[in-house]
């Protein structure tokens, strides 16, 4: 089988460099609703000229979609498909479960394809997904070889990884950082990525979350022998320079893997890749000026994924500013440096960082020299955008000469193109697509409008726990539910409980986690049918395809009423990432009775997605949800010790379910808020108490807090309740 080699493209001149260097497709972001939204939108006449110049030389196009939508984005977003339906792209991109149902509703015709955010980790997943009609299923970065294979023998839908490019430290889909620390969802593309950030305990400082990147060239015919259909490199974000270096390495690689002659060739040494081509291969993504690479996930255990010691900036690193004024910075480059050169600051006290190109460059004053590729190199003077310190790094993303012969391109945006988009910007919108947005009756709230009180209809509670010491004491009646959560390291203790068990037997719901891996499925199945043969009928699942661990014995999904007759109920957390009430519908159709909101939804998310499918949806209103989600274990992390990020924000790592999770400090608190959230139509409030130190008499306390605005004994942050998601 042939692999499709995917490229990025998030400019013009990278599309037209990606199609230049022989990529077989090219993805790229849709507006206003992709991963990169912090990128500029593409035109509509732009995205004509993509297509045209594309189709025309055989290369396919698809969307990235990949952002989560809240409900009053439903409307833009359908407009957004219909437009990229009428211009023939080839695939979209999604993890909404909401746009998901608009799609299979009204464009049944558009290939889909599920986003890596939608954290397929194992073949149940695959399956899951192959069954909702996706077409092909991106696959989580954190994936081995062997785990890949194991997929593909299981799931009959083609597979897509990611071979080259960014890694994020977190499972994809799971990273809430960027959202808790500031509103800026990584979920929906305004991640800040807060990962790349120097973070530092009492007497040691690193980049402990900043990864290395991903570079999987000399595994392409593992990956082929492993099932996968297409490999991807990661870079929307990426210059030209590097999306064309990449691309051609890979291309290389390649074709040198399907001519007559690489079975001759000595490849030994080099995992079935002919020597001379991954020579050259290696000397292109030397050019691309990347970052640190390795293997990533693909051979366990994986090595030197992080290097504390550096920022893991993208480029040539050029050197440290020696000195700084008037925006003018003094340094001796390691690389030479020209006018026009595309270069990057990193500031290293706070981790933030700045694209400019130079536009004056003088000699420098001081004496300063280094050793470069081009020999000896003095020290310089670089006019910046704004002021730095001493002691932030510059370094090169891209060259002049190279911007300069990429002036000229065959990719350019013709009358015929605005026009077309003209055309499809005029039409109605279909009125079928509209009465379906409008049927739940769900509006803005409007700003300064009165809110209602609550008091007569109090929010029931879930609570959330690993530990079964503190269900030993009566518990108030506004307890609905006890949910516990069931891992290899929590079941026996909570099997020890006993009788406490016994007793909350009609109140207990078992939750799964987000992630499990393929070897832990056996483990899943069978305490799922050993407890439901206890009589524990209620279940949590934190993935959409943990339905299928209830599948009946023929292999067919129960719907919700007949699950509920078989007195079987099944549960959402918010790892499924509701925002919108479409997605709801979708998770109730696969036969779910309830869920949870995403935990980092604002307070007019959930107004309206309460006003539109009340009583059916709770929220997570109380803990500390993870951060941080990843599978890596590093020697350079220090557990249950408190660490600091730039911003002077709490941290601490932990280690469970054979994850490492990154937890804030502190928990956030919704308990003031409670009467409010009754009252727009949320069914219940989960108190999640895994990762606090909540003894016995502290909880019934805890528990009285609800509704109290201003009685919390500690300010605790509302997540982004009050002061918005973006």
């Amino acid at each position: 089988m042939k692999m499709e080699l995917l490229a990025p493209a998030g400019s013009l001149e990278a599309f037209e460099a990606a199609v230049a260097a022989g990529a077989d497709a090219v993805y790229i972001g849709a507006p206003g609703a992709n991963a990169r939204a912090l990128a500029r939108d593409f035109t509509p006449a732009e995205l004509a000229a993509m297509l045209e110049y594309a189709h025309g030389r055989k290369v396919k196009v698809y969307a990235a979609m990949n952002s989560l939508l809240k409900e009053n984005e439903l409307a833009g977003a359908a407009a957004t498909v219909e437009l990229l339906a009428a211009l023939k792209i080839d695939a979209l991109i999604i993890q909404d479960l909401g746009l998901y149902a608009l799609c299979r509703r009204f464009f049944p015709q558009i290939r889909l394809h599920a986003s890596t955010l939608l954290g397929a980790h194992n073949s149940l997943a695959a399956e899951q997904f192959a069954g909702m009609g996706f077409a092909r299923v991106v696959l989580a970065r954190e994936l081995s070889l062997p785990e890949i294979a194991a997929i593909h023998r299981q799931a009959g839908v083609e597979l897509e990884v990611f071979v080259h490019g960014a890694m994020c430290f977190s499972y994809s889909g799971l990273c809430l950082f960027s959202s808790y620390l500031g509103g800026k969802s990584g979920l929906r593309g305004r991640c800040v990525q807060p990962c790349r950030r120097l973070y530092r305990w009492a007497d040691k400082s690193g980049y402990l979350f900043s990864m290395n990147d991903l570079d999987a060239l000399e595994l392409l015919p593992a990956l082929a022998r492993a099932g996968v259909g297409s490999v991807k490199i990661e870079g929307r974000m990426k210059s030209a320079q590097y999306v064309d270096r990449v691309v051609r390495a890979y291309r290389l690689v390649l074709d040198a893997l399907s001519a007559p002659a690489a079975e001759a060739e000595d490849v030994a040494a080099t995992g079935g890749v002919p020597a001379a081509a991954l020579a050259e291969g290696r000397e292109l993504l030397r050019e691309a000026m990347g970052r640190r690479s390795g293997a990533g996930f693909f051979q366990l255990p994986p090595k030197d994924l992080v290097s504390p010691a550096h920022s893991g900036n993208v480029g040539l690193f050029l050197g440290k500013i020696v000195a700084q004024r008037d925006r003018w910075a003094t340094l001796a480059p390691r690389h030479p440096l020209r006018p026009g050169d595309r270069l990057r600051l990193h500031r290293e006290r706070s981790g933030e960082r700045l694209a400019f190109t130079v536009k004056e460059l003088r000699p420098g004053r001081s004496g300063a020299k280094s050793s470069g590729e081009g020999g000896t190199l003095a020290a310089v003077e670089i006019l910046l955008p704004e002021v730095a310190r001493a002691g932030d790094s510059l370094y090169k993303v891209d060259s002049a000469e190279r911007r300069k012969a990429a002036a000229k391109r065959e990719l350019v945006v013709r009358d015929s193109h605005r026009r077309l988009a003209a055309r499809l910007a005029a039409r109605h919108p279909r009125r079928e697509i509209g009465a379906l947005l409008g049927s739940g009756g769900a509006r803005e709230p409007r700003r300064g409008a009165r809110r209602t009180g609550g008091e007569k209809a109090p929010l029931p509670f879930w609570i959330k726990l690993d530990d079964p010491q503190l269900l030993k004491q009566r518990l108030p009646e506004q307890v609905a539910r006890v949910v516990l959560a069931l891992t290899p390291e929590t079941l026996p203790r909570f099997l020890a409980a006993g009788k406490v068990l016994r007793n909350l037997a009609a109140r207990t719901i078992w939750a799964l986690p987000p992630v499990i891996l393929e070897a832990d499925l056996p483990f899943y199945r069978e305490q799922i049918a050993a407890l439901r043969d206890k009589g524990f009928h209620a279940w949590q699942i934190g993935h959409i395809a943990q339905i299928r661990l209830f599948a009946r014995s023929d292999g067919r999904r129960s719907g919700p009423k007949r699950g509920q007759a078989a007195g079987l109920t099944l549960h959402g957390d918010y790892h499924l990432n509701l925002l919108n009430s479409l997605a709801w519908d979708t998770c109730k159709q696969a036969g779910l009775v309830s869920a949870q909101a995403a935990v980092e939804a604002d307070r007019s998310t959930l107004a309206l997605l309460g006003r539109s499918r009340p009583g059916q949806l709770g929220m997570t209103i109380h803990g500390r949800p993870p951060l941080f989600t990843a599978r890596l274990d590093s020697v350079h992390f220090r557990y249950h010790t408190p660490l600091l990020s730039p911003r002077d924000e709490g941290l601490v790592l932990t280690r469970g379910f054979g994850q490492t999770l990154a937890l804030a400090d502190k928990p956030f608190s919704l308990l003031p808020h409670v009467a409010e959230l009754a009252a727009a139509g949320l069914a219940y409030g989960v108190i999640d108490l895994r990762h606090l130190q909540v003894s016995r008499a502290e909880l019934l306390p805890l528990l009285r807090q609800a509704g109290k605005k201003g009685r919390l004994r500690v300010a605790l942050s509302n997540f982004n309740y009050l002061h918005g998601l973006e």
